[in-house]
C-alpha cells in the first residue's frame, strides 16, 4: 500500500544569485483561503557592533539546499495548516541593504501564519547547508557558524 502525503502548499523553495523579489515570493503564496499573509525578508545589516559590513558572502551544496528548503517548506505547511508557503535564500555576495532570505506563508488566520514564518526561518538557520561568510570593511573575512549567528557581526 502506497503511503500518502498531504499535496505540497503554493510556493516554492529556490536557492539564487540574483535578488531576491520579495513581492513575487508573497505573490506565490497568495490565495482567496487565507486571511493572513506574512513576509519575512532578512537583510544584511550594514554594522552589527561596531563593526562594518561590506558584504556577506553565502555558499551552499546547493541541491541539498533546495531540497531542505523544500522539505521544511512542507513541513510548516502541514504543521501550521498553511495554504501557502514560500522561501527564497541568496547565495554568492550580498551587499548591505539588499535581502539574504524570504519566507513567506499564507494561512485562513493570521497566528498560524506568523507562528509557521518564525518556525521555518530558525529551521533553515539550523538544517539548511547554506554557510555565511561576513566581509568587513578591514578586510578580514569570518564564516560565521550557525551557532554563533546572532553574536555581533551576524546577519539575519
Amino acid at each position: 500500500m502506497q503511503e500518502s502525503h498531504p499535496p505540497a502548499p503554493r510556493g516554492f523553495a529556490v536557492c539564487r544569485r540574483e535578488p531576491i523579489d520579495p513581492a513575487a515570493v508573497l505573490a506565490a503564496v497568495g490565495d482567496v483561503a487565507a486571511g493572513g499573509n506574512v513576509l519575512f525578508v532578512g537583510t544584511v545589516r550594514s554594522t552589527t557592533g561596531g563593526v562594518v559590513t561590506t558584504r556577506l558572502l553565502y555558499d551552499a551544496h546547493e541541491p541539498l539546499a533546495v531540497a531542505e528548503l523544500e522539505r521544511l517548506r512542507c513541513m510548516a505547511a502541514d504543521r501550521f495548516g498553511l495554504v501557502g508557503c514560500a522561501v527564497a535564500h541568496r547565495i554568492g555576495a550580498v551587499p548591505p541593504g539588499a535581502a539574504s532570505v524570504a519566507v513567506a506563508a499564507s494561512a485562513a488566520h493570521r497566528p498560524a501564519a506568523f507562528a509557521a514564518a518564525e518556525w521555518l526561518m530558525a529551521a533553515i538557520k539550523r538544517d539548511v547547508p547554506i554557510w555565511k561568510a561576513e566581509e568587513r570593511a578591514d578586510g578580514r573575512c569570518d564564516w560565521l557558524h550557525p551557532e554563533t549567528a546572532s553574536r555581533p557581526g551576524g546577519a539575519a
